[in-house]
């Protein structure tokens, strides 16, 4: 008797590689961005599809392949959520705040940029009598 394709296996294993792999498009949110949870939510997904072709291949391997093919995924995806886990919750958590920031309310430093047409534009050049409000993200690309 041939015996049958372990189809969740291999969904699995793509979904839990897309949690790696998502993370760049997840982080375009503010929902998704400051707390990881889709990415969670997508290795969640992917390992409940791994356990479930990994116990059919055990289960009934008369039946099901996936006997040395799922234990490879279930490791695989296992070492890629370490590597996610250990870069969003420590590596990340390591950027350090820049003490010479300004302040809420503090005068900002004259800056001279360039625009999209590469020429240069200074702070002064933009200020209209009322001010300006400008918003200074702290960002680790």
């Amino acid at each position: 008797m041939k015996r049958k394709w372990n189809w969740p296996l291999w969904v699995g294993f793509i979904v839990a590689v897309g949690g790696l792999f998502t993370y760049e498009f997840f982080a375009q949110f503010p929902i998704t961005r400051d707390f990881p949870w889709a990415n969670l939510l997508v290795f969640g997904i992917g390992a409940a599809l791994l356990l479930v072709g990994l116990f059919r291949a055990f289960g009934r391997p008369q039946v099901y392949r996936g006997k040395i093919f799922g234990s490879i995924f279930i490791v695989i995806s296992i070492l890629f959520f370490a590597f996610f886990a250990y870069e969003i919750f420590y590596v990340l958590r390591q950027v350090p705040l820049s003490a010479q920031a300004p302040r809420v309310g503090e005068k900002a430093p004259e800056l001279t940029l360039p625009d999209q047409n590469g020429k240069s534009v200074g702070l002064a050049d933009l200020l209209s009598p009322n001010g300006a409000v400008l918003i200074f993200y702290r960002g680790h690309w």
